[in-house]
């Protein structure tokens, strides 16, 4: 019998997850873009790329468990698995440095003053900044544990 690792790739845990990532991410979006001057900051541009990455990629793999968790358990393969440990790892480095580099030009530009950002603006920055930490928390919680079932297969 395979070791059934909670939160690794189609158990009720990784759905759970995958379900949380795709919030997150979808929220830091839906922050960062409710207005159009982000585009003037690169970091903010990064984050929504990333985001925008990180979204399809949660959701799509959020369909697999569910799949596998209401329909049939999947078989596990070395090879699907490590790929989806490698996209895991790489939007989890990513959207860290994404949610970074998002929260200092923040807090820069909360410190300079209100000419550079009006305080509804910048909170909405700071929102979607933390979405963005919480999304990454998630990422790097489903990479460690289907890393960690990775050798027993």
């Amino acid at each position: 019998m395979m070791e059934q690792v909670p939160g690794a790739l189609g158990t009720s845990a990784s759905l759970a997850l995958r379900l949380g990532q795709t919030i997150f991410s979808s929220a830091s979006l839906l922050f960062m873009c409710l207005d159009v001057e982000f585009y003037s900051y690169t970091s903010f541009s990064y984050l929504v790329t990333i985001m925008g990455l990180v979204t399809p990629w949660s959701v799509s793999l959020a369909l697999v468990d569910a799949y596998s968790v209401f329909i049939k358990g999947l078989p596990r393969q070395p090879k699907i698995l490590l790929i989806v440990i490698v996209g895991d790892w790489a939007l989890s480095f990513l959207s860290l440095a994404a949610a970074c580099s998002t929260a200092s030009v923040t807090s820069l530009l909360v410190n300079v003053g209100t000419s550079f950002c009006p305080s509804k603006l910048c909170s909405r920055y700071q929102l979607s900044a933390a979405m963005a930490f919480l999304s990454w928390f998630l990422s790097l919680a489903s990479t460690l544990f289907n890393l960690w079932l990775l050798p027993s297969l």
